[in-house]
């Protein structure tokens, strides 16, 4: 079987260890599946992160450990000569919103959002990919070839319902559902940074902040300069063939089974890295599906040796401004009105341990109170929330706690959450706007 994703790491899995029913089929990827060792930790409700599909239904056909059981019939030759065609399959991975949380909260770290990656590269390569797929998948071409009349479209799209439901017949994008307005393009080059007292770092400014939260991008520029650095953007390599577009980290590509396309990206974001990695320089990531991509799948896409060394220089824009305030850095912060928020953590920054640097920089705001709301997946995830088969569940999953709790908010509570995905949940399902923590930081600066 060939595969389309690196599976070399698992390539001593079930060596004189406890793993059972390594399939008959499927190399390494046989072995990524059969780490899991049916403990039933996916199977479970009340706090944490782990399987949103298994707690909005209950039903243990909808959990990690299904899917894993689904994957072993299908490498095992049990469900026919075209295994990843076979409906059972398809039916298994319908609620997986690839949120990572059975990677962190599964004792074997059963990483199931690469192998669902796997799985959609392997439906492609017999079926082809759907227009849908390509139309999420290929987002940041095209919003870098045609964003001016996709914004139009979106515009018209979101004032008419009779648009709405023409898309949700001709493409299964649910009516229900607005789509996220296009506001900007490309960020303009910034004047050349000022030398700061503690260096330089390279901000790393995803497709999602280009084109729809430029803001974003401009917050956190604006507190790592008042932190003491030198900003400086992210721009491709001087022999990129697309030296305009902005680089992206493949995340939508993924999603979606399109590996070469996330190679592509891949290989063009390590092309723009080679002298930051060289150099030692930190780069800062602002949404964390897509920086933390950098630390995670790159290794999956056979992207070189240093893969590694991004790994270590790769940070969340919390993370490194905790690391940095441990090494003496100091952001001079005022009281801001309303003096507290919610804070909604992505499924990300909770699979990684990242949430740790957000409570900690949140903490630095003088007389500031804030709440981390315990909840599992916001359930946009993505496109997920877009799709008209999917969009009751979306919903379910954000009214297991994140929409009741921002609903019940005071309306002076801030409400803040890190991921665009995340955003737009909230804003559908409760009709509050939530703000990046580097907007937060901003309105803190004094």
């Amino acid at each position: 079987m060939k595969t389309h994703l690196d599976w070399s790491a698992y390539d001593t899995y079930g060596a004189g260890d406890a793993y059972a029913g390594i399939p008959a089929t499927g190399g390494n990827y046989a072995k990524a599946v059969a780490v899991c060792m049916n403990n039933h930790q996916c199977q479970r409700d009340g706090k944490g992160v782990m399987c949103p599909s298994y707690r909005i239904t209950h039903d243990p056909a909808h959990s990690t450990g299904a899917r894993v059981k689904a994957f072993k019939a299908a490498l095992n030759g049990e469900l026919g000569d075209e295994p990843f065609s076979h409906p059972d399959l398809a039916a298994a991975m319908d609620l997986c919103v690839s949120c990572k949380g059975c990677k962190k909260e599964c004792p074997s770290a059963v990483d199931m959002t690469l192998i669902k990656t796997e799985y959609l590269a392997q439906k492609n390569e017999r079926h082809g990919v759907s227009l849908r797929a390509r139309l999420f998948g290929s987002l940041p071409a095209w919003l870098h070839r045609w964003r001016a009349p996709l914004a139009l479209l979106v515009r018209w799209r979101n004032a008419s319902p009779w648009l709405a439901a023409l898309a949700e017949r001709r493409l299964g994008i649910s009516a229900r559902r607005p789509i996220p307005a296009i506001v900007g393009g490309p960020l303009p080059a910034a004047e050349a940074p000022a030398s700061g007292q503690r260096g330089k770092v390279l901000l790393f400014v995803d497709t999602f902040t280009h084109y729809y939260t430029p803001e974003v991008a401009s917050a956190a520029r604006a507190v790592l300069t008042a932190a003491g650095y030198a900003v400086e953007m992210l721009r491709p390599a001087a022999d990129d063939g697309e030296p305009e577009r902005p680089l992206c980290c493949g995340r939508t590509y993924l999603s979606q089974g399109m590996v070469e396309a996330a190679k592509r990206e891949g290989k063009r974001v390590m092309a723009a890295l080679a002298p930051a990695l060289a150099a030692g320089t930190p780069i800062i990531g602002l949404e964390p599906s897509c920086l933390l991509a950098l630390r995670d799948e790159f290794y999956s896409l056979s992207l070189g040796p240093d893969v590694a060394q991004l790994g270590k220089q790769a940070f969340l824009f919390e993370e490194f401004l905790m690391r940095e305030a441990n090494k003496g850095m100091q952001l001079k912060l005022q009281p801001i009105p309303g003096g507290k928020a919610l804070v909604h953590g992505h499924c990300h920054q909770k699979a990684f341990g990242a949430m740790k640097s957000v409570r900690k920089v949140l903490a630095w705001i003088p007389e500031f109170e804030f709440e981390i709301i315990d909840a599992s997946c916001c359930g946009m995830s993505g496109s997920f929330g877009l799709e008209a088969e999917h969009y009751a569940a979306s919903v379910a999953m954000g009214e297991l706690a994140l929409l009741p709790a921002v609903r019940a908010a005071a309306p002076d509570t801030l409400i803040v959450a890190d991921g665009f995905s995340c955003r737009h949940q909230i804003a559908d399902g409760s009709g509050r706007q939530a703000i990046h923590v580097a907007v937060l930081l901003q309105r803190a600066l004094a």
